[in-house]
């Protein structure tokens, strides 16, 4: 099973690598490509220090919302990376972010100007690019899976948003259709590549906490995110006795309104189920907040998007990366206080809402004096002692006393700004070795996300062949792991 080398993978200098029919079939498009008047002067007339036409990667962004802007900041201020189209149904985000794309590449020339980012409303239309090599999903989940299934069999490289599907079935053809094509392909969870964070995790794998017996990380509520003040336009739509019980996405119908000028609503529904449109699967209401991921629809919630990150550092901590849990145990069962896992070799995982949990329902895992605190990661208690693999919440904490200056960490503090997720993908395009977190990774983390949704809707304990990728047991839970896409559109 391919999986990522724990080291950086070496940086080979060099141009961009080509297959035979790659490179037959540029050639063959040699005269489209150069008719785009933007393109070819860039890249002829970068300047002293930039690399030379060959070198550069011709990339395509699909999403220009709230994380795609990200994206399109880091590579079109990439020298090794040529920003040539951004993707995106809503008219009024799409004009700005190719406006954006051109004026950085702008700004970099000496003789100013620069009108070469193309801008499209239809992704298909950026994958039949012959000068596009790989291209950035940032697109609502339920898009994920297939757009990069669609840029796979057009033959692009793919960096894709977490979580990679909103079920398991669809992860999984991610991964056969990306080995199929051979293309690379980097999951967006980034907190991997900050080097603090693996070098925790090299830590707990080497054995430094020895046998690793609980694992804590957290769940929210659905009235966790949606019951704040700064969620206000949810209140009073959404039941907050409901909410607050619920951890899985809802199936909520909101209101039809009139669909803003400028938005394909029809392409945004695109594979999931119908909604008319309303603005608050659309609009993001503040910072932080994803409207659509609570709409069993369009979303999975927390429980992918934002637990992606924290299982994902877990998984890795404990090998357990291109595999899963092989229990999950329902809070209602009695074994434990809330949702927990296990995995086969008896380290348990267990979800609670807030870190002080982890002392009141836990008594005795970790010290009482314990410093836990943080967004992402997870708390690790072993035979040796504890340590917190987190981020957001201040530096990495452990014990007992000598367990860190064991450790010999450069930095106790996590800065998601050290990061070289990006710079990590750019390297294997044209390495061809696998990424930080290749397809399996990336499925593997959204999987168990996935788990705990089919828990709670189930409401029972379930039995988890991680290789079968089947429930032993429980037909209910098997037919969980799949949904048909909306006509048309198919895998």
């Amino acid at each position: 099973m391919r999986t990522a080398n724990f080291p950086a993978p070496p940086f080979v200098p060099g141009r961009f690598r080509l297959s035979r029919r790659r490179f037959l079939r540029r050639g063959s498009a040699a005269a489209a490509v150069l008719a785009v008047p933007a393109w070819a002067p860039f890249s002829v007339l970068g300047g002293a220090g930039q690399p030379g036409p060959n070198d550069r990667i011709g990339v395509g962004l699909i999403g220009v919302g709230a994380m795609g802007r990200g994206h399109l900041h880091r590579l079109a201020g990439d020298p090794g990376v040529q920003l040539l189209g951004v993707c995106e149904v809503d008219r009024a985000r799409l004009n700005p972010a190719r406006d954006t794309v051109d004026q950085m590449y702008a700004a970099a020339r000496a003789e100013g100007g620069y009108r070469g980012c193309a801008a499209y409303t239809d992704y298909r239309e950026l994958l039949a690019r012959a000068d596009v090599d790989a291209v950035v999903i940032a697109t609502p989940d339920h898009w994920h899976a297939l757009q990069a299934i669609d840029a796979a069999k057009a033959g692009k490289d793919v960096y894709c948003e977490k979580p990679i599907s909103v079920t398991i079935e669809e992860g999984r053809r991610v991964v056969d259709t990306v080995r199929r094509y051979g293309r690379v392909f980097q999951t967006g969870t980034q907190y991997r590549s900050i080097p603090t964070i693996r070098a925790v995790v090299q830590f707990i794998r080497q054995g430094g906490l020895g046998r690793v017996k609980h694992v804590f990380t957290q769940l929210h509520t659905l009235a966790g995110w949606l019951g704040s003040p700064r969620c206000q336009p949810y209140h009073g739509v959404l039941n907050p006795e409901v909410t607050g019980r619920s951890y899985p996405p809802l199936d909520f119908a909101l209101p039809a309104e009139p669909v803003p000028e400028g938005l394909d609503w029809e392409l945004w529904v695109g594979p999931a189920p119908w909604r008319p449109y309303n603005r608050l699967y659309h609009e993001n209401p503040s910072p932080g907040v994803v409207p659509w991921a609570f709409s069993a629809a369009f979303g999975v919630t927390s429980n992918t998007w934002f637990l992606s990150h924290a299982a994902d550092v877990i998984q890795f901590a404990l090998g357990e990366e291109d595999s899963g849990p092989v229990e999950i145990l329902h809070p209602d069962a009695g074994a434990f206080p809330t949702l927990t896992m296990r995995y086969a070799g008896g380290t348990l995982l267990h979800f609670i809402q807030d870190w002080p949990q982890v002392k009141s329902l836990y008594p005795g895992v970790v010290p009482d004096d314990a410093r836990l605190a943080g967004m992402f990661g997870g708390v690790f208690a072993g035979e040796r002692g504890w340590i917190t693999a987190l981020s957001g919440g201040g530096p990495v904490e452990g014990g007992p006393a000598g367990l860190l200056e064991e450790m010999r960490l450069k930095t106790r503090e996590v800065n998601i700004g050290a990061n070289d997720h990006h710079a990590n993908w750019l390297r294997c395009l044209r390495t061809r070795q696998a990424p930080y977190c290749p397809e399996e990774l990336g499925h593997r983390t959204a999987t168990l996300g996935h788990l705990t949704n089919i828990a709670f809707w189930t409401g029972q304990s379930l039995r988890w062949n991680p290789r079968a990728e089947e429930f032993t047991g429980c037909d209910a839970a098997n037919r969980l792991r799949a949904r048909a896409p909306r006509p048309p559109w198919r895998f």
